[in-house]
């Protein structure tokens, strides 16, 4: 958890804005590697 956002699983079970902050960066994250996935299957897609 801290190597990863920067803080510790204590502060983040405590501290609810340190709690929506780490989950927003979360939600981010995947939405980026959905958009990466798509993106590469439409390539795999076209160029067989």
């Amino acid at each position: 958890m801290h190597h990863s956002h920067g803080i510790g699983y204590e502060e983040y079970s405590r501290k609810l804005d340190s709690r929506l902050k780490v989950e927003q960066k979360r939600q981010q994250e995947y939405e980026l590697s959905r958009q990466m996935i798509s993106n590469i299957e439409r390539k795999s897609f076209y160029h067989n």
